[in-house]
């Protein structure tokens, strides 16, 4: 291997969520690191996630409520606390198990104690989701750089890998003006989702060139697109509380999901819109696809149509304004258009067929899937390098020696809440451990 100057212990390409931890947890072990970026700063991506304010975690993970040190929103149940089962849960059985072992190596609480421990306090909101007390990435950001600031790890910005290909017992790394010779790399250069923040899957191609298989990648947690015109004119309009639930062509629910919806100028999005999109991404371009809203998800049909019934017994009420006591009345206008009901007709001049219509519409109003807002608004990747081909104990390749691989790269995603968030850093723990004591 030519050029020792430039030989590193390990290089670490893409410093995101994954690639930062990595890079610090390999230097703080005593490797010489290198972290390469192709942007102009670090964690981009993490800079404008949650709305600019960084979901790190979700507090179902914790083992001990009492690890946050900011404050506890009322709401949260701490019956919901049940350890690292229930991150790995999020990501089904065969994502669960491919996580379990860096859970073990970084989990909720573990996670919590590294943010705090460089003064960035976090907090618990209703659903779980731990924010920074600041409501600020930035904070998120800031801890994470300032720890590998302290760890020593050498970083180099506007550094892309062109490729990565074996020189010896090593790598070389091709970067737009020179190359770099690595011991072990680390590949975190994330996916294809929010690409104008750089992921733009050159990983892929990289791990292509060792063998690795690509699960077709698809735009996960991303706003869907619907074909009922009348969705986009309610943009900005919201339903703090729905069931909305994903169907194939034979009724089969695909996925299902309760929380908030939001409208939008393109469609639907929102938490509870964002993580049944998954299903619909994943399938092929011509499958008929429903996405159905239940708008009163404690309620059943029958009750609700003797609460209607009741209603129209009591005077002349417009329908619309029944319907308007429990959603916003736009919507409850839209619902009516769509039901063939009068947004005139007043309670007790409701045919029974026009309320049967109703029912049906608050709890299961069926609306057919035209595609999703894409990776430009996906919030991760579904797909990647192939979860079999990756040693889940040390996240090293089975296909490449000294190879590893963490983040949005791999097959990997989980539900909106900080689930993704976790896993890139619990991965990328254990990937940046592993290169750093692995030998030949």
């Amino acid at each position: 291997m030519s050029d020792p100057a430039e030989l590193y212990d390990v290089a670490v390409l893409g410093a995101g969520a994954a690639g930062l931890v990595a890079a610090t947890r390999a230097a703080e072990l005593g490797a010489r690191v290198v972290l390469l970026e192709k942007n102009r700063k670090p964690g981009v991506k993490i800079l404008m996630s949650g709305g600019t304010r960084c979901n790190v975690t979700n507090a179902r993970g914790l083992r001990r409520l009492e690890s946050i040190a900011g404050p506890v929103d009322p709401a949260f149940d701490p019956r919901l606390v049940r350890g690292a089962r229930a991150i790995q849960e999020a990501f089904g059985p065969d994502g669960g198990r491919f996580l379990g072992p860096a859970l073990r190596n970084l989990d909720v609480d573990a996670t919590v104690a590294m943010f705090q421990d460089e003064g960035t306090a976090l907090k618990v909101e209703a659903g779980g989701k731990v924010f920074p007390v600041s409501n600020s990435a930035v904070d998120v950001l800031a801890a994470l750089t300032q720890r590998l600031q302290r760890s020593g790890a050498e970083t180099r910005y506007l550094a892309p890998a062109r490729g990565v290909t074996r020189d010896g017992d090593g790598f070389r790394v091709e970067l737009p003006e020179a190359a770099i010779h690595a011991r072990r790399i680390v590949l975190a250069v994330g996916g294809r989702s929010y690409p104008g923040c750089g992921t733009t899957g050159d990983g892929y191609a990289i791990a292509r060139s060792f063998g690795h298989t690509i699960v077709d990648p698809r735009p996960a947690l991303v706003p869907l697109r619907v074909a009922t015109e009348w969705v986009v004119t309610l943009r900005g309009l919201s339903v703090p509380d729905g069931v909305v639930s994903v169907h194939d062509a034979t009724g089969a629910t695909l996925a299902k999901r309760r929380e908030a919806v939001l409208f939008t100028h393109a469609g639907l999005s929102g938490p509870a819109i964002l993580d049944v999109s998954s299903a619909s991404a994943r399938r092929d371009v011509g499958d008929r696809l429903e996405l159905w809203i239940d708008f009163h998800p404690d309620v059943s049909r029958e009750e609700l149509d003797r609460r209607l019934q009741a209603e129209a017994r009591r005077g002349k009420t417009a329908v619309a304004a029944i319907l308007a006591a429990d959603l916003p009345r736009r919507l409850a206008e839209r619902l009516l258009d769509h039901c063939d009901v009068p947004r005139a007709r007043s309670g007790p001049d409701l045919s029974r067929a026009e309320r049967l219509r109703l029912v049906a519409a608050l709890k299961s109003l069926t609306l057919a899937i035209t595609g999703t807002l894409g990776f430009e608004k996906a919030e991760v990747t579904s797909g990647g390098v192939a979860l079999g081909e990756v040693d889940p104990k040390t996240l090293q390749s089975r296909l490449a020696p000294g190879f590893f691989l963490a983040g949005e790269v791999l097959d990997l995603d989980g539900p909106i809440g900080g689930y993704n968030f976790q896993a890139a850093w619990s991965a990328g723990r254990l990937a940046g451990e592993s290169a750093a004591e692995w030998e030949w």
